[in-house]
This record gives C-alpha cells, sequence and structure tokens, in this order.
C-alpha cells in the first residue's frame, strides 16, 4: 500500500492523456490499435471538420446516398460479440443520447448522408427527429423493418409517417420468409412500402433470399446482402453447417460463400447495399471495403464509433474511384 502512495495518480488524468503518457512508454506504442490512435487524437481537431467533397454517391430511385452508410447495430446497443455477453451492454453506455447525435453530426460532417435503424426503436426514432430539428434536417434515413405478415402496413406507415426515405426488410425476416417458403410475404411487403411513395428494399444474410426474391419477379429497388471475405480465424468450423440464420449468433460470419455471392450478384441488376462487410468487426475497414467495393457492392452500411467516422470516410473516399471500372458494373 505504501508503494502505491507514492505513485499518485492526477485526478483529472483523461483517457486521452493516459493513453499519450501509456503509449509513449511503451515498447509497443507503433502497435497501437486504430481506436487508441483516434483517441490520442480525438480533442487535436476542431468539433466540426469541413463537409467532405470527396465522399462519392450513388441513387437508388431518386435518392441520392452517400457510398457509405451509418449503420445502426452500434448505435441502439446491439452487438454481434458471439460470447462477449458485455459487449451489447458497454454500447448502451457508450451510446448516450448526446452522443449518437453527436456521431451522427460527424457523419453528416464528413459525407455521409444516410443512417439506418429500426424503426421500433422508439429511442433512435425520437432522436432522429430531434436530430433534425436540433441539428440538421438533410441527414436521411433507411428503416429496417421487422414485420409480420398482421402489421406490415403500420410499421412501413410508421417508419415514412417518421421521415423514413425508404424501408426495407430486415436481413433476418427476408431469410426466415425465405425459407418458409413466403416469399409472397416479401412481395407483399415491397408493394406496401412502394405505395408509401419511397424506395423499397429486401435484406438477406442468406444468398437463397436474393435467388428467390429474383426468381419470383418482386420489384424492390435495392438488395441489403451481406458480403465480406472469409479470411479470419474464426469464419468456419466443421460443426457451423446450417444456414446462417439458424446460428449467426454462434461466430461473427454472415456470408457462408461470398464467391458465389458475388457470382450471383453480378446477374442482379437493382442496386445493392453490402452490410457485414467487416464480418462484425473481424476484419479491418481497409480489407472490408475494398472486398466489397471490388466485388460489386453499390454501397457498404458499416456501423461505426464516433472516433471512426473521419477514417472510414477517407477509406471509402480512396477506394471507391479503383473500381470505376469492375466486373459488376455500378447500378446506383
Amino acid at each position: 500500500m505504501n508503494q502505491l502512495r507514492t505513485c499518485p495518480v492526477p485526478v483529472d488524468l483523461s483517457r486521452r492523456d493516459f493513453l499519450r503518457r501509456t503509449l509513449a512508454a511503451s515498447t509497443v506504442a507503433a502497435a497501437a490499435s486504430l481506436e487508441e490512435r483516434a483517441l490520442l487524437h480525438a480533442g487535436d481537431q476542431p468539433a466540426a471538420a469541413p463537409a467532405s467533397s470527396k465522399m462519392p454517391t450513388g441513387k437508388i430511385g431518386n435518392v441520392t446516398i452517400s457510398r457509405l452508410i451509418c449503420g445502426g447495430n452500434l448505435i441502439t446497443g446491439y452487438a454481434h460479440s458471439r460470447d462477449l455477453i458485455y459487449v451489447s451492454p458497454l454500447l448502451r453506455h457508450y451510446f448516450t443520447d448526446t452522443k449518437i447525435l453527436d456521431t451522427w453530426q460527424e457523419c453528416e460532417t464528413r459525407g455521409i448522408n444516410t443512417m439506418i435503424v429500426h424503426p421500433n426503436d422508439e429511442r433512435a426514432v425520437a432522436l432522429y427527429q430531434r436530430y433534425r430539428k436540433e441539428r440538421s434536417p438533410r441527414l436521411q434515413w433507411l428503416a429496417q423493418a421487422t414485420p409480420d405478415e398482421k402489421n406490415m402496413a403500420a410499421v412501413i406507415k410508421g417508419a415514412v409517417d417518421n421521415g423514413a426515405l425508404g424501408v426495407f426488410l430486415v436481413g433476418n425476416q427476408g431469410d426466415r420468409w425465405t425459407f418458409d417458403k413466403r416469399v409472397d410475404l416479401i412481395g407483399q411487403f415491397v408493394e406496401l412500402v412502394k405505395q408509401q411513395g419511397v424506395i423499397a428494399g429486401v435484406g438477406g444474410h442468406s444468398l437463397e433470399m436474393v435467388q428467390a426474391v429474383e426468381a419470383a419477379g418482386i420489384k424492390n429497388d435495392f438488395y441489403m446482402k451481406t458480403l465480406h471475405s472469409n479470411k479470419y480465424w474464426s469464419a468456419r468450423r466443421p460443426d457451423q453447417t446450417q444456414p446462417v440464420i439458424e446460428n449467426y449468433a454462434t461466430d461473427n460470419y454472415f456470408d457462408l460463400d461470398p464467391d458465389k455471392t458475388i457470382a450471383t450478384m453480378r446477374k442482379v441488376t437493382k442496386p445493392w447495399i453490402a452490410y457485414k462487410v467487416l464480418a462484425a468487426g473481424a476484419l479491418q475497414p481497409q480489407v472490408g471495403f475494398d472486398f466489397a467495393f471490388a466485388n460489386g457492392a453499390d454501397f457498404v452500411c458499416v456501423g461505426m464509433f464516433d472516433f471512426q467516422v473521419a477514417e472510414n470516410v477517407a477509406l471509402a473516399e480512396e477506394i471507391v474511384p479503383k473500381y470505376e471500372d469492375r466486373h459488376r458494373e455500378w447500378f446506383a
């Protein structure tokens, strides 16, 4: 105890200061994570950076959308973290109301003009309304809906009434209705969204979803389909043979066969928003973004902490122009 008292820690030592001092004294400072390095410099920049003029955009219907879209899982405290049971509560503690508003503002300031949240997340929807009133009316919202057969119309109308410029069927539901051979429900969903005058999408982890929707001739405006490389240590185990929807919580992989996804999507002429491009945090953004855009994605949806936004934007602005000419043409 006496030894500890000889080295008091200043009570005003911030986490950034602690990291700076610790890493400066460490022989492994050069190996600091991207997040740690971002935190070290978080206070060194102006609060509001100039709006990006280089962020590439595309159009779905008549809606102009940044190639990089802010996902909603982190913001709403939903983490794919396997057996790390503390991660979702940690996210909910980190993302206070103010932090969510600040994260959206950082995204918009740097050129990301669209975010995604659930329309049945009352807190997120209320914060979006607050953001539009207090910060900016320009941030766009794509609603990922989880309706059932009876409440589809109400869920969709509620999202549109709250400002959503598009509504898509969340991936788990797109997969489930596909495997249950209820593609007719997907068609009903798309038609109800279109009746509201906004863009309509269908999401899924499974390639079977895309194949079934295309075979049925459903006129959705875009797909939300997972895409990521499986070149990371936990990507596969011999016992993981069921469809993703049946075991996706077991591990952080969401595209069982990316080669088949890439080959199939080359034949699809609708815009494609790729998600889980970082395999739920298993891949670095440089790797995940490059893989997605090189292999046909028109947009990528990525959950981000506020201190990751600047780097993610810079990567998107660097990577997208490299693939102006690629095997799958740009459909947005």
